[in-house]
């Protein structure tokens, strides 16, 4: 029985670090920070939850049904689980996430230098999936490629950059803005939503399974064990990394007050603390970090569609990467202005699959509990996502009089009394009777 070391149950965990740390879990923590001011702790508390806490138990949830997506939504039938999980893969790949690594690390890494031009931006971005399509293309590679290799530079550019932000902040902790005074938590559990990363564990499931097979370890239960205990690696260095950017925004109101988003923030911190060296170190760590991503979610969307349609591996990767660069090209406020609304209403219905499924041996007949609770998931999450799109006429009013609305959370009570009472008809019917039921 072939079993990893501990060298590469390290590089497999690294890796799976480097294929969470993308564009979004670089920007966003600071300027949350920045929001939070002095109620930082409590909100980079709640972007844990979303950011950290719910992709790492998507993983261990994936880990327990094989690693893969089709197996965690078998309780919702072939035909939904298929419509739900094409829905998460083309979020997380070719329409938004992939593109946006792409966008983000050009603007913090090249734009500074080479100029926020069309021009620039379509060379960079035809190198950039150059490199994306080299490492997708052997997947079985990836620990050796990513975890042996990018993910140690990528670790000490961090380290500098994480050490900076602690022991040598731009000034004190300053003060919260309106949406975080009140509910700081709640503000950061949302931002969290925006890191994707919840179903992007959805999806990289099977990368990690795929790698851990690569490497000739076949027995279930040994793949089962190295993707929880490769998660928890993870976990633990993306705590660290958004603790210290959530601090380094926090204290950087003093040299940064007016930026808009996190991209800013960082530049600015990057360029009073270390000058353009400092600006060079951002440029490597935006850079790594979004290409690894970039590497995990197209691996994942090829290795998912090629057993899906009759198309091989490599003829999904090639055209989802293609289309990958021209959707980048349409420029980062158009991504972002689309992908909100799609987030909000696919962030329920992933958050309530795992939870479902990790609770799964407390159910008689899983099919019972499933359907009717997603089912209303899907119904508020396409509510809230109307909403975050600007199409309030079509949401009924009733709707924004219930609890935690007003912070895009409203579908929290009416999924828990759902689920409630199917558990209660679950429970009543019994496992005898689930055929009849």
């Amino acid at each position: 029985m072939t079993r990893l070391k501990s060298l590469d149950l390290l590089a497999l965990g690294f890796m799976t670090f480097a294929l969470f740390l993308g564009a979004g879990n670089i920007i966003f923590p600071p300027s949350a920070g920045m929001a939070a001011g002095d109620n930082v702790w409590l909100a980079a508390l709640g972007f844990l939850l979303t950011g950290v806490g719910l992709p790492l138990l998507t993983v261990v949830a994936l880990a327990r049904v094989g690693g893969g997506m089709d197996s965690l939504t078998a309780p919702l039938g072939r035909k939904a689980g298929t419509v739900f999980a094409v829905a998460v893969y083309l979020a997380i790949g070719p329409l938004f996430a992939t593109p946006r690594t792409a966008v983000v690390s050009f603007e913090m890494g090249v734009a500074p230098f080479a100029g926020n031009e069309p021009l620039a931006l379509a060379l960079y971005t035809l190198v950039y999936f150059a490199a994306v399509l080299f490492l997708s293309l052997n997947p079985g590679q990836l620990v050796d490629r990513i975890g042996k290799f990018i993910t140690p530079v990528l670790l000490a550019a961090l380290l500098v950059l994480g050490g900076a932000a602690l022991l040598a902040p731009a000034g004190e902790i300053g003060q919260s803005n309106a949406d975080y005074q009140a509910m700081p938590l709640v503000q950061g559990f949302l931002q969290g939503y925006l890191t994707m990363d919840t179903l992007g564990a959805l999806v990289f499931g099977i990368v990690i399974a795929t790698a851990i097979r690569g490497h000739g370890v076949s027995d279930g239960r040994l793949v089962t064990r190295y993707s929880v205990i490769a998660g928890l690696i993870a976990a633990a260095g993306l705590s660290l990394v958004y603790l210290a950017l959530f601090y380094l925004g926090a204290t950087s109101q003093g040299i940064a007050g007016d930026a808009q988003n996190g991209v800013q923030i960082l530049t600015a911190y990057v360029q009073y603390t270390f000058g353009t060296p400092g600006s060079l170190l951002l440029a490597v760590v935006i850079t790594l970090a979004c290409l690894t991503t970039a590497v995990g979610l197209l691996t994942a969307c090829g290795e998912y569609f090629s057993e899906l349609l009759p198309v091989s591996y490599r003829k999904v990767v090639l055209a989802f990467g293609l289309f990958s660069l021209l959707v980048a090209n349409q420029g980062l406020s158009q991504l972002i202005s689309v992908s909100v609304p799609v987030l909000v209403g696919l962030y329920p219905l992933a958050i309530v699959l795992v939870g479902l499924s990790l609770l799964s041996r407390f159910w008689c007949s899983a099919p019972r509990v499933f359907i009717p609770v997603m089912l209303v998931t899907l119904l508020f999450g396409l509510a809230d996502a109307f909403n975050a799109a600007g199409f309030q006429a079509l949401v009924p009013q009733f709707l924004s009089h219930l609890p935690l609305a007003a912070q895009g959370l409203g579908w929290v009570v009416p999924v828990g009394v759902t689920l409630l009472l199917a558990a209660v008809a679950d429970r009543l019917c019994g496992a005898a009777q689930a055929e009849a039921c």
